[in-house]
């Protein structure tokens, strides 16, 4: 069993990198593509990986209903910007800990991101709008900045509605725009 996890868990990490990789080559960002999820390899994560690992979802969600928290999981998204949830701070202001704007190069990252973890885990039962319904479906309860997620969501509707092509033509002209 074990070892059905480790290289089930390490065959998962490494086709979701290579469709990370080819989507910000796609975007124009390939830099980031290169350096995604490198800390997956890292004892703190990919340990519970092959210890959670189920194949159809994230092993960080077997370790939480385990253990009652990710261990691997606040590791992971500590280190790796294209998680909203690696931008929150203190606010001068109101002394709470809040959501800040992600820069484009990371949003356009979770972007890839979204896309390449639906194909992994729907496999064949992918669509350009299973991005777009996995974000809706906890749209209201999650921390991030507003900003952020309308321009996640945009992106999102974009590939929903136009698909693949059309979105990464977009996003490739806004990242020679913006020189991200």
């Amino acid at each position: 069993m074990l070892i059905h996890n480790f290289i089930g868990h390490l065959t998962t990490i490494l086709k979701h990198r290579k469709k990370v990789r080819e989507n910000c080559f796609r975007a124009g960002i390939w830099g980031r593509g290169l350096i995604h999820d490198l800390s997956k390899f890292s004892p703190t994560e990919f340990i519970p990986g092959v210890l959670y690992f189920q194949g159809d979802r994230s092993p960080n969600e077997k370790e939480r209903e385990v253990i009652g928290y990710s261990k691997a999981w606040m590791h992971h998204k500590g280190r790796n910007k294209h998680h909203f949830e690696y931008w929150t701070d203190y606010n001068t202001v109101t002394k709470k800990l809040e959501p800040v704007r992600m820069p484009d190069k990371y949003l356009i990252e979770m972007f890839c991101d979204r896309v390449a973890a639906s194909k992994t885990y729907n496999k064949e039962k992918y669509t350009d709008d299973c991005p777009l319904k996995y974000f809706l479906r906890s749209k209201n309860t999650r921390m991030i900045e507003a900003s952020t997620s309308h321009r996640l969501e945009f992106l999102l509707r974009m590939l929903a509605e136009k698909g693949e092509d059309y979105t990464f033509s977009y996003i490739r002209r806004l990242v020679r725009k913006k020189h991200i």
